[in-house]
């Protein structure tokens, strides 16, 4: 059921503390470059991304192989929580003409697009977001990648390093922002992978991009929906304990191109590193006992996507306490520290 108008009222109140503004935060209608990447259930959900959208930023959700009908409960369910920007994301290697016309059917502010196949042509895709009123957001793991998008029309440019979680490529943040910024101007970009705190954002800034999207930072907050024991994983990690692996790709039977994941070193992924041979005979296998790890909430036994930022991360908090801790921190690195080097 939708909010009261009193709820809607609570939950958008106007974001408080020091503003960072740049052109993404005129472009997307929000009030801090912040963006929280395009993930899906049961990583995030309708409730996170309202909170994100919420707090001052934007929130994404990922539809990547949801249906018809569940593309426009989620929408809907989003609205119900918040009167702000919010954009839908789909994996383009996954894309059908479904699942297109039914997330552009729920007109988002942001159509949000990522890991396309290599020979699959974007400028058609981002063509019919532009038609259905949506800026095209598209992210990148390589500096060829990104000139194609912008010649494509995309409006923003994300710049995915290594270290984020989940599904990335091979070239770390700090090299490859800056790369993308020059290759694309003036388009503007983001930057993604290994951001969790103020620094990192006033980082991102620094390197040239317009702001920051994160992942990891967002699944350890109360919104989150992840269960408990995945959350403290995060917690605990000390950044140090993550790997590219195929290995969730070969138990899911599903190949991502140009992909590798980043998640947590435990028992799942010890028990099959250098086995990925066997692994794919064994895949059925594999997989149910993935579903007893999970029914038993055995985080050791599952595959927990997370980002070498994970060693940030302290504490679940609030969506709100986390981007209003990150902005204030940043600003004032940017207004104090670094001013203050300049001897101003």
């Amino acid at each position: 059921m939708p909010s009261s108008s009193s709820d809607v009222t609570t939950h958008t109140r106007p974001p408080s503390g020091p503003r960072l503004r740049t052109r993404v935060c005129d472009l997307l209608g929000i009030i801090h470059p912040i963006v929280m990447g395009g993930m899906g259930p049961p990583a995030t959900s309708p409730e996170l991304v309202a909170a994100v959208s919420n707090a001052g930023g934007l929130g994404i959700l990922g539809c990547g192989g949801f249906s018809t009908a569940q593309i426009q409960e989620m929408a809907a369910q989003i609205r119900a929580l918040t009167t702000k920007p919010f954009g839908l994301n789909l994996l383009l290697f996954l894309c059908d003409d479904a699942s297109m016309d039914a997330l552009l059917a729920e007109r988002p502010a942001v159509a949000s697009f990522a890991w396309p196949r290599l020979d699959q042509p974007l400028e058609p895709i981002f063509r019919r977001a532009h038609a259905a009123g949506a800026l095209v957001m598209h992210m990148v793991s390589q500096v060829p990648q990104a000139v194609k998008a912008a010649r494509a029309g995309a409006d923003i440019i994300v710049a995915q390093g290594t270290e984020g979680g989940g599904h990335v490529g091979l070239m770390a943040t700090l090299a490859l922002v800056p790369m993308v910024v020059d290759a694309v101007a003036p388009l503007p970009v983001l930057a993604a992978g290994g951001i969790a705190d103020g620094r990192g954002l006033a980082a991102a800034l620094a390197l040239g991009a317009e702001g920051a999207l994160l992942g990891t930072r967002f699944l350890a907050t109360t919104e989150a929906p992840l269960p408990g024991f995945a959350k403290q994983a995060i917690i605990e990690s000390d950044g140090h304990d993550t790997d590219l692996t195929e290995i969730p790709d070969l138990i899911s039977g599903r190949a991502w191109p140009g992909a590798m994941s980043r998640v947590r070193r435990n028992r799942l992924i010890r028990q099959w590193s250098g086995r990925e041979w066997e692994l794919r005979q064994r895949r059925t296998e594999a997989a149910a006992a993935i579903g007893v790890a999970r029914d038993a909430g055995d985080a050791d036994g599952l595959a927990l996507y997370m980002g070498q930022d994970a060693g940030l991360i302290h504490a679940v908090e609030p969506v709100d306490e986390v981007m209003r801790r990150m902005t204030a921190d940043a600003h004032s690195i940017v207004t104090g520290r670094l001013k203050a080097m300049t001897g101003g």
